[in-house]
């Protein structure tokens, strides 16, 4: 067993051992001595603080908006019946639960305190739906391999944090892997440069 001191629930000496860098800054092997109960008061001390009602009832009615939106949508591409579904059928489907989803939060969210305030990190979610849909816009044009690969560097180095070594490593082998599946082995119809 290590010499490291206890750490107490409230994680008051947290900053103290890591020099007075944030709490979630601790060496891994100070991470391993402390209980749940102290982990939990961690992750209590560092988590953003409660978004409240109204950012609550905004995120509601637009979980809302965006399935009525899908819903016409999908209402315009055709149901079809159970028995001979058309295109539309599974989105409409899917979309009704959304509507239904976001309908329940608005009307059970007012007084729920596990929802976040919007932070930096808040903005992660729209980075990578944004760089996914400039890699879909760019495949047809110049293939799939560099969009892809810039797709994993970003996501990985700036939204997941991870080093340059592992960053380009696993970045190049995702696009090798993906090259050799659904090019060389399958032989799909993905746009790709070689």
């Amino acid at each position: 067993m290590t010499g490291t001191p206890a750490v107490p629930a409230g994680g008051s000496s947290a900053a103290a051992a890591s020099g007075g860098d944030a709490p979630h800054s601790l060496p891994g092997d100070v991470l391993d001595d402390l209980t749940p109960e102290q982990l939990a008061a961690q992750w209590e001390e560092e988590k953003p603080p409660a978004a409240g009602p109204l950012a609550n009832a905004a995120s509601s009615l637009v979980v809302i908006g965006v399935g009525i939106g899908a819903v016409v949508l999908s209402i315009a591409m055709g149901l079809g019946t159970p028995e001979k579904p058309q295109p539309g059928l599974w989105p409409f489907i899917i979309s009704a639960v959304m509507v239904a989803l976001g309908l329940f939060q608005l009307i059970a969210g007012r007084r729920n305190r596990d929802a976040e305030k919007f932070t930096r990190m808040s903005a992660a979610p729209l980075t990578g739906l944004v760089t996914l849909a400039a890699m879909v816009a760019l495949m047809p044009l110049i293939g799939f391999e560099l969009p892809a690969l810039v797709l994993c560097i970003i996501w990985m180095r700036f939204l997941g944090g991870e080093t340059w070594r592992s960053t380009l490593v696993v970045s190049a082998a995702v696009v090798i892997a993906f090259y050799g599946i659904f090019v060389l082995a399958l032989n799909t119809s993905i746009p790709h440069l070689f």
